[in-house]
């Protein structure tokens, strides 16, 4: 498990995401491809990461389509007694096969209006493996985060190295003098698929606590 701070690989020591003070996550938005991938590892964290949504009551937040990891992870959420809300627009309900056993299905006109409403809907962003269309949805949270657009908490489930590639980039551009310190930005970057969730409320932990204390040291200079 390891983090990313403006391109920084970070390496906190084993079990030190447990023991942060926890914040709670109610629900996560989850990209991934709407294709199987060859890997047969990347449909078993699907559905291994649907099954702890759900025991965790956490909620599903994604794009709404019935086919590959999407199709995986949503029924594994569903069929484990949890909230499955899917984002879909109009144009893709026949191609990506709209998921019908959603508690919601929100149908867009555009692919903006679906981005802005997986945004609201969720407290964390998750990306499973995937292809342009994930890698896209996750870049454009890194640079809002990166933006201070929002604090929420990102990571990527790097099952047998699949985001390593997007990690060796940014170290590259960093590297390169494109990501600077007074742009940072971070994400989780969990090897197995049980790291996400504490992952993530440890990071929403750390915000909270930071920005408390932020608070407080306003409140004693009044």
């Amino acid at each position: 498990m390891r983090n990313h701070l403006i391109g920084q690989a970070l390496r906190p020591s084993p079990g030190s995401v447990r023991r942060a003070p926890m914040t709670t996550i109610r629900s996560i938005c989850v990209y991934c491809g709407s294709s199987p991938g060859k890997d047969p590892a990347f449909l078993a964290t699907a559905r291994a990461f649907g099954k702890i949504m759900a025991e965790q009551r956490v909620s599903l937040v994604y794009g709404g389509g019935s086919k590959g990891l999407m199709g995986e992870l949503a029924m594994s959420v569903h069929d484990h007694g949890g909230k499955v809300i899917g984002v879909i627009p109009e144009f893709l309900k026949a191609r990506e096969l709209a998921f019908k056993g959603a508690h919601e299905l929100i149908v867009t006109k555009t692919m903006h209006e679906r981005k802005q409403l997986m945004f609201d809907r969720a407290d964390a962003f998750v990306a499973l493996p995937g292809g342009i269309g994930t890698l896209e949805e996750l870049v454009e949270q890194l640079t809002w985060s990166q933006l201070g657009r929002h604090r929420k908490p990102i990571a990527v489930a790097n099952i047998n190295g699949f985001w390593d590639p997007l990690c060796e980039l940014i170290d590259h551009m960093k590297k390169s003098g494109f990501i600077h310190n007074e742009l940072s930005f971070e994400f989780g970057v969990a090897k197995k698929v049980e790291e996400l969730l504490p992952m993530l409320q440890a990071a929403a932990s750390a915000r909270d606590e930071a920005e408390m204390e932020g608070a407080e040291q306003i409140i004693e200079k009044m």
